[in-house]
């Protein structure tokens, strides 16, 4: 017992030895270096934080896992087909996340060399989104109008937003209303909200295979929360029989919800977690009021 805690600490101590040793040949580009890497593994960690991504990154990390133990046991054959497996898969990863590399090379370039080093998740307009959101789906709650929007977050809802017409046009209550309008082509489809604007409306979205939802949910919830299983997004749902207002995350439903608790909690999931914590009202509405009379200026 004695000798392995001699060992150990024989280890240590001759581990921090070593890093003194090499502390003084350090420099300044080796920190850069070591800051970049760091960077970047953060940047792909929060990209990764979406379910079918973190899946595919679990595979990987498991395939890698058992490359590094085949090499070990000298499991020769099996060690040449995952290296087969690896070099196929990188070809097949760029052509599966085509859609999202894409995407952000294009927010890439549209950034400036700040906005690229920040890592709050800035989203200029979303408080004026929400709030014309919750005001549309209260008015429609009256109506007894159904509702179903889609707010895209990290996953992409580009193969969905193929099934319904591309609209990108700037949120507002007014053309929500119009689109979800009984005798309106597009009312029975999803609208899906991208990058602060409606990307598309009369989308079909995956329905729900969990059979111990509720019974009286009818196809618009299903809908909605068969969306929220496959993807990170968050789905506002409006019932036609009763004006309930619901919200799907990640399979869950939480129903009967009044428009103040709607406002909260689209405000939890999809403002940046640094503007939440330091919201004025005043300054918030006085920012609504400034956008509402630029968009009245453009039109």
């Amino acid at each position: 017992m004695r000798n392995e805690r001699s060992f150990v600490m024989e280890a240590i101590i001759n581990f921090f030895k070593e890093f003194a040793a090499l502390v003084p040949t350090i420099r300044l580009m080796d920190i850069v270096d070591i800051l970049v890497v760091a960077f970047v593994i953060y940047k792909i960690i929060l990209m990764l934080q979406t379910t079918s991504s973190a899946r595919i990154a679990k595979s990987i990390v498991i395939i890698l896992l058992l490359t590094a133990l085949t090499s070990v046991l000298h499991m020769y054959l099996m060690n040449y087909l995952l290296d087969k497996i690896l070099e196929i898969g990188l070809l097949a990863l760029v052509i599966m996340f085509q859609p999202e590399l894409r995407r952000i090379l294009e927010k890439l370039g549209s950034k400036s060399f700040r906005e690229i080093l920040s890592t709050k998740q800035e989203q200029r307009n979303i408080d004026y989104v929400i709030s014309e959101t919750v005001k549309a789906c209260e008015i429609m709650s009256r109506e007894r109008t159904g509702v179903l929007i889609v707010f895209e977050r990290t996953s992409s809802l580009e193969d969905y937003q193929k099934t319904g017409i591309v609209i990108d046009a700037r949120v507002s209550s007014e053309l929500l209303r119009n689109i979800f309008f009984t005798k309106a082509s597009l009312h029975d489809g999803a609208v899906i909200i991208r990058n602060e604007r409606i990307a598309a409306a009369g989308c079909v979205l995956p329905l729900t295979e969990n059979r111990n939802i509720s019974s009286d949910l009818g196809t618009r919830h299903r809908a909605g929360i068969g969306m929220s299983e496959v993807s990170d997004a968050v789905v506002v749902i409006v019932s036609e029989e009763t004006g309930t207002i619901s919200v799907a995350i990640s399979g869950m439903l939480k129903r009967h919800l009044a428009p103040q608790t709607l406002e909260k909690l689209l405000l939890n999931e999809l403002a940046p977690k640094e503007e939440t914590k330091t919201r004025n009202p005043l300054k918030l509405l006085r920012k609504q009021r400034k956008e509402k009379d630029d968009s009245d200026a453009e039109t």
